[in-house]
């Protein structure tokens, strides 16, 4: 019997969002673990940056400008990937984005799509691409939010395209399941990133947040790579379709 471990030695990994807070993180991880990873976001230079500090590690790393909310840039993702790399084993979707209306009645039909584009029409297309280039024991984990599970009017946009991912999640976790691909998704709590400081600026702020939750504090971003890597990995072999909560109880 093999015993599971969380080393990712070989694998090419892509991640959206990469070039910053919790895509930044797992990237580094995943690179840490021995990985080749591709780091993709809107802006090249960030995704560059990140792309500098893997190679640093002696691992290869693939920078790519990629707008997930345009149908057209997800499949330009996934043909940079292979000509580089010849494969994928591992897709991260990580990028979101989560704007705040003030209410139902004042959420724009702008708001509206570029929020349910980023969050749920991007991952649904790299979904479908990336895992033409899987083989059994490939990885899709998407990255979901409490807000899918506990929607609020501030969330209301952003919290249905996120459930929207979570029904992704299972769907496409039974159409890969027979080729040995999974899927699954983290449901992440709150986590320090620059868009929680930009929407709860004030320590005292994040502190009456922290009281809410069971640890009592809230998460740095690296504290989803043990969880991204677990799920990636064969210590999660006969793992799929699910909803994996992290959120410090």
């Amino acid at each position: 019997m093999s015993i599971p471990t969380l080393d990712a030695s070989g694998k090419v990994v892509v991640v959206t969002g990469g070039s910053k807070g919790l895509g930044r993180a797992m990237a580094l991880g995943f690179a840490e673990a021995g990985a080749d990873v591709v780091v993709a976001s809107r802006k090249l230079e960030p995704c560059e940056a990140v792309a500098r500090e893997i190679r640093a590690m002696g691992r290869r790393a693939l920078a790519v400008s990629c707008h997930v909310g345009d149908w057209e840039q997800c499949a330009a993702l996934v043909d940079a990937t292979v000509a580089e790399f010849g494969r994928i084993d591992v897709l991260v979707n990580n990028a979101g984005i989560a704007p705040v209306p003030p209410s139902l009645v004042d959420v724009t039909a702008d708001l509206f799509d570029k929020t349910i584009a980023v969050n749920l029409k991007g991952p649904l297309r790299l979904t479908a691409l990336a895992a033409q280039h899987m083989r059994a024991g490939g990885s899709i984990i998407n990255i979901s939010s409490k807000a899918s599970l506990h929607p609020t009017p501030f969330t209301v946009v952003y919290a249905a395209a996120k459930a929207g991912l979570n029904a992704l999640t299972k769907a496409a976790a039974n159409e890969f399941g027979p080729r040995g691909i999974r899927v699954n998704a983290i449901v992440c709590g709150t986590f320090h990133t620059d868009s929680l400081h930009a929407s709860i600026p004030t320590e005292e702020l994040q502190a009456q947040m922290a009281s809410n939750v069971g640890l009592g504090r809230i998460a740095t971003a690296d504290e989803i790579v043990g969880t991204a890597l677990y799920l990636a990995s064969n210590a999660s072999s006969y793992l799929t379709g699910e909803l994996i909560t992290l959120d410090g109880g």
